[in-house]
């Protein structure tokens, strides 16, 4: 029984690449014609495959409908949360975890810091979207007019001297963000606190949800917080995988070994020069 389980779920990835006869079938799977029309005859009374009026077989509606049905199921937060937990013993830094949900940016899952100095943020609660790294690394995956109508609509609140400014400097930091793959916050929002985040990307490549860690520089410097940044984005790698299933597709081009400090310091001698 489990032989033929293994052959009939052998015949979709096989049509996945495009119709195909009943010959090319039992070729490819290695059996007489006899045992291959059995399996697509089970295949397609169950809706898995399709045989077209030119006798060749294909993907059927009801499986695209059952995958389209898994996907909307799938709870990011349920698959994230024992990584945000591993990733929080090992930096002991607080993580989180946020989506993109009607023009908002909220987090959904925290993870506590080790150290008594705790963040005021709350699961639920939007965060600073002009700012934050999670909120960058989201909209920086939004199709480019998409992001230019957001960018332009939005208010940029000077919650402190390195917050971001207006539109045309927003837009800007999301390009390089969606080219860099990562994202930072030193002091954009509490002129304390620094946060590095990664991006949580689903089985097409766009990113569904974004994870960061987030500590006070009383607590550890932007630099030493940005090293963190490897670990961060493992875990953002394995949370993908987990996700959708396998290998998702990266948009990052830069290697996390390859990151070079932007630090509080560094931005706003760019800023004023």
């Amino acid at each position: 029984m489990s032989q033929t389980v293994d052959r009939a779920l052998s015949i979709l990835p096989l049509l996945a690449e495009g119709p195909a006869n009943l010959e090319q079938v039992a070729t490819r799977l290695g059996v007489h014609k006899s045992t291959a029309l059995r399996l697509l005859r089970t295949l397609h009374e169950h809706g898995m495959v399709y045989r077209q009026q030119d006798q060749r077989y294909r993907l059927g509606a009801r499986l695209f409908a059952l995958a389209q049905e898994a996907v909307e199921n799938l709870d990011v937060r349920e698959i994230a949360h024992p990584h945000l937990v591993a990733l929080n013993e090992r930096c002991g830094h607080t993580v989180h975890l946020a989506v993109y949900e009607e023009n908002e940016v909220l987090y959904i899952d925290k993870v506590e810091s080790r150290y008594p100095v705790r963040m005021y943020s709350r699961i639920g609660k939007p965060v600073a979207i002009t700012v934050a790294a999670v909120a960058k690394l989201l909209l920086a995956d939004l199709p480019e007019a998409e992001r230019r109508t957001l960018a332009e609509r939005l208010s940029y609140p000077a919650y402190t001297s390195r917050s971001t400014p207006n539109a045309a400097a927003f837009l800007k930091e999301l390009a390089t963000v969606r080219d860099q793959g990562w994202a930072t916050d030193f002091g954009g929002h509490e002129e304390s606190i620094n946060c590095v985040g990664a991006p949580i990307r689903g089985a097409d490549g766009r990113v569904v949800a974004a994870c960061s860690v987030s500590a006070p520089n009383v607590v550890v410097s932007a630099e030493e917080l940005l090293s963190l940044l490897p670990l961060v984005r493992r875990t953002a790698e394995e949370i993908s995988r987990e996700y959708s299933g396998g290998a998702p597709v990266s948009h990052a081009s830069q290697n996390p070994s390859q990151v070079t400090a932007e630090t509080p310091d560094k931005k706003a001698e760019e800023t004023s020069s």
